[in-house]
């Protein structure tokens, strides 16, 4: 295939376009849809806990998770393109379990109002993380580059989650 329509050794190219778009903004809806639920809690609640040294403005967290989760899609994307490779399956599973802990994350810590077990589902995101990265990086290595953004912020979480556990 040549450069302009993309494979697992080249760029990607025009006809990368719609599975890339797909891929993007499934994961943009899957990620922010416990927002969407949650947002009335993060709205009462979350204002009245004490919270760890570090925590950025509220304001901060729409524009970081948007970015994170476009470039979790595009990682997403170009595992799932890579058809031929024996670790595909196993990379796309992992990141699949590592998403659905990243959505129940929300409902612990804000939906159940609970950082006690907001930690225990982000510890184990912390896992499926790293693990997705490993498990990327045997695919595509570009698709493993771009979760370590994803990967340093889910640790400043656990970090935050762990802060807010201990002092509420």
């Amino acid at each position: 295939m040549s450069a302009q329509t993309g494979d697992a050794a080249d760029g990607l190219g025009r006809d990368d376009v719609p599975g890339l778009l797909v891929a993007v903004v499934a994961v943009e809806l899957v990620g922010s849809a416990p927002a969407v639920v949650t947002a009335s809690d993060v709205a009462t609640w979350y204002p009245t806990l004490a919270a760890p040294p570090l925590t950025p403005p509220s304001w901060v967290f729409g524009p970081v998770w948007t970015v994170l989760f476009a470039a979790i899609g595009t990682a997403a994307y170009l595992v799932y393109r890579d058809r031929a490779h024996s670790w595909r399956s196993r990379a796309l599973g992992l990141f699949g379990a590592q998403m659905a802990f990243n959505v129940a994350w929300s409902f612990a810590f804000f939906g159940a109002q609970s950082p006690a077990l907001g930690l225990v589902v982000i510890l184990v995101l912390d896992v499926l993380v790293v693990a997705t990265v490993v498990a990327f990086r045997r695919v595509d290595r570009r698709a493993a580059v771009l979760l370590v953004p994803y990967l340093a912020w889910v640790l400043f979480a656990t970090y935050l989650t762990a802060g807010f556990w201990y002092l509420n």
